[in-house]
């Protein structure tokens, strides 16, 4: 039977919420373009509000790098996995802090606005709970950052339609259309190369966003 929302994420919380007692947790919540990493982040931070560990989250698009570079080698699938973000400044202003003790920078370029972002520390608690929402979490250059990882699947065929209800304008719902070409073909090549389902500590199902599931298995992606 499937359980409601709030009941699979409590049980996701207490899971977070066993990871490195008594010291700082970094947990990677990775998935497609729209399938619901940043609300899922949101809703356990809510919902860990008044807890005895502090949870806090930030996204990995605060570390994109600059237009200019995002598409200096083309617009397709390629450029957007290989380019799209600075890793190093993730790592130097988020990861080695927390490690450290220290306050972390959660962003230092807006994308949208494709301008700097005027660095902003956050301080955190000894024991916090970072969660970093974003694509590409479990590439080679990241995949050791994490305590634990979720991964929040979805389809393409969900993914993408939900995805582009997020901005203004037409768009075609078909994930193989010329249009989703270069974001849905990037996540293929993430797929072939990392298997990000595979390193997933859990795999929260978000299909069914009113009955989502939580397991620990492998999946399946074509």
């Amino acid at each position: 039977m499937m359980s409601s929302r709030r009941g699979v994420l409590n049980e996701l919380l207490r899971l977070i919420n066993d990871v490195t007692p008594g010291r700082r947790a970094l947990v990677a919540i990775d998935g497609l373009d729209g399938a619901g990493k940043s609300v899922l982040t949101n809703e356990l931070v809510d919902l860990a509000a008044g807890c005895d560990r502090e949870v806090v989250g930030l996204s990995i698009d605060g570390f994109h790098h600059p237009r200019a570079t995002r598409y200096a080698k083309g617009t397709g699938p390629e450029s957007f996995y290989h380019s799209s973000y600075d890793y190093p400044a993730f790592l130097r202003f988020v990861v080695e802090p927390l490690r450290a003790g220290r306050s972390v920078i959660p962003a230092v370029w807006d994308v949208e606005a494709d301008v700097p972002v005027q660095p902003c520390p956050l301080d955190l608690s000894d024991d916090c709970i970072l969660l970093v929402e974003g694509i590409f979490l479990h590439r080679a250059q990241l995949r050791d950052c994490w305590d634990a990882s979720v991964w929040v699947d979805v389809p393409f065929a969900v993914s993408v339609p939900r995805g582009n209800l997020r901005f203004s304008g037409s768009f075609d719902p078909d994930p193989d259309s010329e249009l989703n070409h270069r974001y849905v073909g990037g996540q293929r090549i993430y797929f072939r190369e990392c298997s990000p389902w595979e390193q997933a500590t859990w795999i929260f199902d978000n299909t069914d966003l009113g009955h989502p599931s939580l397991s620990t298995s492998s999946l399946r992606h074509g």
